[in-house]
């Protein structure tokens, strides 16, 4: 018998009940009777409604109601069928693929990612990661939140940031002589997050941005993720470099210039004070907005770092930004901004939809710590160590590798920008250190123009003395295995990582 007739036939009996539970039992007849088997799909609710005259909601009842007396199962996209295994077979996984966005991906990405899967010794030595040691990390600075904590502080902060902390910064950075208001200043959630704000309320895409060569690599993923057009200097800011920057101010208007201030990362070069005026004012001609990354500011060792460009900004055009991450450690994730108060109130537009406000503990911790006066203690105490293994760095490659690398003594920050001065990259002599039991990051990552391949950048801070000594030896038969070997070694791709900024 056609099911369409069968239930016509079983609803033209008398009946009390609402019509969505007489279907209801006409189906659970046609299940006992054997007009519909196990497993059989159920007509469509719209197609059954048309066929029986009936609204499409009493239907839908109907089939819940089967359901809930286990008579019938459904399934999504699919239907309603008999019996429960017809809902045994898997649901097809959620495409992802298909939902995510692309990601922007760049060159010095695959490198950075390669370095955690290329074979490497058990006690493996990374010169590569730019952080601080963490056995000297300030843990006295927790010791602030034993403190009592006002309950007005634990609830949501303004965006800009927890007043006493920007009063503090505002007095802690005069030691840097810049001479700001706590209104001058926002506390961020790391100072690469301002990077970020600064392209969200800056950038469109196409804009030009002009950056030095070689720069901080993850100011290079910021700009390109911003789909920002990068104009490189040819090398570090100083008097040669300044006829290309007019040139680029003329042709092509960027709207940024991001410099590593004192210290840079990777090259531990600070800007030229001879003609630090002289960029200022071309800045100043052409309404260049310059974007100064002072992150390494505060480690001098020999003598105190340059002065920073903000604090001789006669046009209004500098914006300063600042970390904790170097300086005390990376897991307070706080930096800060100092800018007009009209650029600030518009970045705070953008960070409110990111994390409304930074950390408040964080903010508590490091307010405290610098009002204390422990903060300047603490400098002292890490720039000793920090010294001393810039030192062992130095006098141990020099030992071990003078015949196969050149480089400058920085006079702060925490690194030594190296080149190769024979046959082979830096990448293949990466493959080779790391079979050794050392690391570090290749010099194309700091090139938006993947330039640099005979570069490489090591991190004295993370590690004590010894540990210099020993990858100064580590590298140095690397370096003999790639006099042997120059051939360009295959990286294997990338599994898992970690920032290496």
């Amino acid at each position: 018998m056609d099911l369409t007739n069968f239930l016509q036939t079983q609803l033209q009996s008398p009946s009390s009940l609402p019509l969505y539970k007489q279907l209801s039992l006409a189906l659970t007849k046609a299940i006992e009777t054997g007009q519909l088997r196990n497993g059989q799909r159920l007509p469509p609710e719209r197609r059954l409604a048309e066929d029986l005259r009936l609204s499409r909601t009493t239907i839908v009842n109907a089939y819940r109601l089967l359901e809930q007396n286990g008579s019938v199962s459904s399934r999504i996209g699919s239907g309603t069928y008999i019996g429960e295994d017809a809902v045994a077979a898997p649901l097809p996984p959620m495409p992802w693929n298909q939902l995510l966005l692309p990601h922007l991906s760049s060159p010095l990405s695959s490198i950075l990612r390669s370095l955690l899967a290329i074979p490497a010794a058990a006690d493996s030595i990374s010169l590569a990661a730019g952080m601080p040691d963490p056995a000297l990390y300030p843990l006295d600075m927790l010791q602030q939140l034993q403190q009592p904590i006002p309950s007005s502080d634990l609830g949501y902060l303004p965006i800009e940031g927890y007043a006493p902390l920007r009063r503090e910064l505002a007095s802690w950075l005069k030691n840097r002589q810049l001479h700001l208001d706590a209104e001058d200043i926002m506390i961020l959630s790391g100072s690469q997050q301002g990077l970020y704000l600064l392209c969200k309320c800056f950038i469109s895409p196409g804009d030009s941005i002009v950056v030095e060569s070689p720069t901080y690599l993850g100011a290079i993923q910021v700009f390109q993720a911003a789909g920002a057009r990068l104009l490189t200097l040819p090398g570090p800011l100083n008097s040669q470099s300044l006829p290309f920057l007019e040139d680029y101010l003329v042709r092509y208007r960027p709207k940024l210039f991001y410099l590593g201030s004192s210290f840079q990362n990777p090259s531990g070069r600070s800007p030229d004070a001879s003609m630090c005026q002289k960029f200022l004012d071309l800045a100043a001609k052409y309404h260049l907005v310059i974007v100064e990354d002072d992150a390494y500011g505060h480690l001098h060792y020999e003598t105190p770092a340059p002065q920073p460009l903000k604090s001789r900004d006669h046009y209004g055009g500098v914006l300063y930004l600042g970390s904790a991450s170097k300086i005390f450690f990376p897991g307070l994730r706080t930096g800060w901004l100092a800018a007009p108060r009209e650029v600030l109130n518009r970045l705070a537009e953008e960070k409110q939809y990111a994390d409304l406000h930074s950390n408040n503990l964080a903010q508590l911790c490091l307010a405290e710590y610098m009002r204390s006066g422990q903060a300047d203690a603490h400098l002292r105490h890490i720039r000793v160590h920090y010294q001393r293994r810039r030192d062992a760095l130095e006098q141990a490659l020099k030992r071990h590798c003078s015949a196969d690398l050149a480089f400058e003594l920085p006079l702060g920050g925490f690194y030594l920008w190296c080149r190769l001065k024979g046959e082979g990259s830096a990448q293949a002599l990466l493959y080779e250190a790391a079979r050794q039991g050392v690391s570090f990051v290749p010099g194309e990552a700091f090139y938006a123009d993947r330039a640099g391949s005979d570069y490489f950048r090591l991190c004295f801070a993370t590690h004590d003395e010894a540990a210099m000594e020993i990858a100064a030896q580590r590298l140095g038969q690397a370096l003999r295995n790639l006099r042997k070997h120059p051939r360009r070694h295959t990286i294997p791709a990338f599994r898992s990582g970690q920032p290496i900024l």
